[in-house]
């Protein structure tokens, strides 16, 4: 898609204030964040309102980044205020009625004091540790630690993806080794004069590592700028299984085998270290553990690591060399780094490269927060209002303390798998009461076993939901749903990049409102004045000082100076290692315990993993489980954004749907001939876990042996009352993830890893689909017994590929 920069900046709509009048509408620009899932970009939106109704949505030309282009869910957000199945009103269904359509709508009131009620007895009798907030991704930034933390009291807020697999990881690891919230590349989004600032140098190379972002503008990076640097000039280089859309015009496609990340990192640093093409300044001042590393990847070198990735080992050389020698280079790293087991190590891999290289915190590398100003520590304050106060021997309870100090410490949240064991085992405690906000669980949105998670579920005393739709885990699960907000219903911020990163901060400009949905951070505050009033009450007077407590303290600037403007640049600066801007007290260096970039980590050490990257196969792939592959030969990546969804949201949205309009399997030609299965097939796809039905998308982008499957699928159109659930089970491709099985931290699980077979689905398989997902397909049970996956042998045989 291309875009004619000179020809946005001409437009008359140039100039516009925040709100104005044009043919009979009140036009509000505004930025969005979610619904519908722009995830925190913040890019900028026209609303046109008229008798009080959205009539359309534009791109707002007047946005210094995303300059007037939308994507298409954006461009959908008429269909999605006013869809019919939307929740706008608190509703309720007695417990016994889980799973049936049998929803009343009632009262806020009415709505509160049945969530109190079951609040206080489960308090009384067994305690607020017995209670869990689970959160999605939520619609103002991703707060349900605080749910946890300061609305119920409990120290279980939970992110129910095995292995916290997105994002978190990222963040942890990188606050022990740069100080730093995940360096993101620099796009000049926050220079007044974008690409053409006197500050900014375009990258000469962006490696993409394990991420699309044209389709996914993941975790605030705009995903066209990577388009408009490749016009200025930049080259990109794209690490990735499959060839995708922007892959397709990198100079050079690096195709590894899933899951086998750090050890072509290691490779690459051994490249660049035994060649010194390192920039040995910075790494002789700024970085800490340089000669530990250095002997660690000597035992990586680029012929062994091709053998573990399954790529020519000149490709290795010629990636490190590209990156190395480049000035500037960034690399975007996605989610499919962290959902492999062996993802905090390539993570930590990947931080090196940046860091040796001396492409941290420069113009076109890698851009880092100003801690001196607030932004660096803004996502900490939000994700641990509560905790602080919080009784230590609460804070001790935390699901998953012992044996994942680092997870739960770090992210101050339970660890998702030992979540699930709680649940079903009642072990260390039993939990008897569920807020699920903002999270389609069982949809395959995020957890292993989404079957083990919905039988746990619907054995809790009272579960109750926030969200925007009814969904299948409202619905199979729940006993009360209080509405949601949508981006053009409140006025909040969105930070890009969670404030993580110093771009840009957009307003959300409140344009309409649709029943009595109210805003994510709003409802926080109504339900801990009722339930955890204590927490509350004698302190933020109202709403707004809550909220510029919680938000907006992290900024210079006022919600009222940011609606006017509607986007604020950050006014990045560079090398802030050198002026003492990276650390709270000003001193130089990084907000780390040496003060240095740690390519060793002593925090990793404290809690007894390697403090050094390091790879291991990851379980379930023809290596670690070759006597599996021999019956499930096919190794199945999952968790790839399509453009029109995000996540398990947008499927009744007419628009979206036609883009995409059923679960799609991607399968190599080869692969496709050798089973029998044609273009547009339903086809089963199965293992010792589970089975889900797709459609066969056959196409060379995917290398022979691997399929890819969609996630998020569920069919809004169908049955809603259980088992059917809107069809959730029949391509819930997540049915065929293991639980629990993460490295030593507790992060990562086999998303990109499962090995599967493949084969055309029968007219009967199509009508048993459902059963399927409840039963085995002998019409058995499903054995879900487990075996924890632990890391005993790092040096298994990478021979087999």
């Amino acid at each position: 898609m291309e875009f004619n920069d000179a020809a946005v900046e001409m437009r008359d709509d140039v100039g516009k204030p925040w709100r104005y009048e044009e043919d009979g509408c009140t036009v509000t620009r505004t930025c969005v964040w979610s619904a519908p899932g722009c995830h925190p970009v913040g890019c900028g939106l026209k609303v046109y309102v008229k008798d009080g109704e959205v009539v359309k949505v534009e791109g707002d030309e007047n946005h210094p980044v995303t300059k007037g282009r939308l994507c298409v869910r954006c461009l959908a957000m008429k269909d999605f205020l006013y869809h019919p199945d939307r929740i706008i009103y608190p509703m309720k269904r007695d417990r016994a009625d889980r799973g049936k359509d049998k929803w009343e709508r009632c009262s806020w009131d009415e709505a509160i004091a049945i969530i109190k009620k079951n609040y206080d007895e489960v308090k009384e009798n067994y305690g607020v540790e017995s209670m869990v907030a689970f959160m999605g991704t939520g619609r103002q930034g991703n707060i349900g630690a605080t749910g946890a933390h300061r609305v119920l009291g409990s120290p279980n807020g939970c992110y129910p993806l095995s292995g916290f697999s997105c994002y978190g990881p990222r963040v942890s690891i990188t606050m022990d080794v740069v100080g730093s919230s995940y360096p993101e590349i620099d796009y000049a989004g926050g220079l007044p004069g974008g690409y053409d600032d006197p500050a900014y140098q375009i990258p000469e190379i962006i490696i993409q590592w394990g991420k699309e972002p044209i389709y996914s503008s993941p975790d605030g990076l705009f995903g066209h700028s990577i388009i408009d640097l490749m016009k200025r000039g930049a080259k990109l280089i794209n690490i990735n299984p499959r060839i995708t859309w922007t892959g397709s015009r990198a100079i050079l496609n690096v195709q590894l085998r899933p899951g086998t990340d750090a050890a072509l990192a290691m490779a690459m640093l051994n490249v660049i270290i035994s060649e010194n093409l390192y920039d040995q300044d910075f790494v002789e001042r700024w970085c800490f553990g340089f000669e530990q590393l250095a002997e660690r990847v000597a035992e990586m070198p680029p012929e062994k690591a091709a053998e573990i990735c399954c790529v020519p080992a000149e490709q290795i050389y010629r990636a490190a060399r590209l990156y190395a020698n480049a000035k500037p280079a960034s690399i975007a790293w996605g989610v499919s780094i962290d959902q492999s087991p062996n993802g905090a190590q390539a993570g930590q891999a990947i931080l090196a490269l940046m860091s040796i290289t001396g492409n941290m915190d420069v113009p076109g590398g890698q851009v880092l927060v100003d801690m001196t100003a607030g932004d660096g520590g803004m996502q900490e304050d939000i994700d641990s209002v509560g905790w602080p106060e919080m009784k230590q021997e609460l804070k001790d309870a935390i699901i998953g303390r012992e044996e994942f100090p680092f997870y739960t410490g770090g992210l101050k949240m339970s660890q998702a798998d030992r979540q699930l064991d709680a649940l079903e085992t009642g072990k260390p405690y039993a939990i008897h009461f569920c807020w699920l906000g903002e999270t389609n669980l069982i949809a395959p949105t995020c957890s292993a076993q989404p079957k083990r998670w919905y039988d746990a579920l619907r054995k809790v005393d009272f579960n109750f939901a926030t969200d925007t739709w009814m969904t299948p885990t409202i619905q199979g699960c729940c006993d009360v749903v209080l509405p949601l907000a949508s981006s053009l219903e409140m006025e909040t911020i969105v930070p890009t990049h969670y404030g993580g990163s110093p771009n840009y901060v957009g307003a959300l400009n409140k344009c309409v409102k649709c029943g009595e949905a109210v805003p994510e951070w709003e409802l926080y505050r109504i339900l801990g004045l009722a339930l955890n009033p204590e927490a509350w009450e004698n302190r933020e007077k109202d709403f707004k000082e809550f909220y510029d407590i919680a938000m907006m303290r992290a900024y210079d600037f006022d919600y009222d100076e940011v609606q006017e403007k509607v986007v604020i640049q950050r006014d990045v600066s560079y090398r802030k290692y050198e002026t003492g801007k990276l650390r709270p007290d000003g001193a130089k260096g990084f907000n780390t315990s040496t003060g240095r970039i740690q390519l060793y980590s002593p925090m990793f050490e404290a809690v007894g993993e390697d403090p050094l990257p390091y790879y291991f196969e990851a379980p379930t792939t023809p290596v670690s489980t070759p006597d599996l592959a021999k019956d499930y030969p096919l190794t199945m990546m999952t968790g790839a954004r399509e453009i029109g969804y995000f996540h398990s949201e947008g499927r009744q949205i007419e628009k979206l749907r036609d883009l995409c309009p059923d679960p799609l399997v991607e399968l190599n030609p080869v692969d496709a001939d050798e089973h029998g299965i044609k273009e547009g097939d339903w086809v089963r796809i199965e293992n010792p876990w589970g089975v889900c039905f797709l459609r066969a998308k056959i196409t060379p982008i995917i290398k022979e042996g691997y399929i890819q499957a969609q996630h998020g699928w569920w069919f809004p159109e169908e049955d809603a009352e259980a088992p059917h659930l809107y069809g959730v089970w029949k391509s819930n491709i997540n049915t065929l993830i293991p639980h629990s099985r993460m490295g030593k931290l507790g992060f990562g699980a086999p998303f990109r890893t499962t090995l599967v077979k493949i084969s055309k689905a029968s007219e009967e398989d199509l009508v048993e689909a459902d059963r399927y997902g409840l039963e085995g397909a002998d019409g058995k049970p499903l054995d879900h017994t487990d075996n924890f996956f632990r890391i005993d042998d790092p040096s298994l045989d990478p021979a087999a590929c």
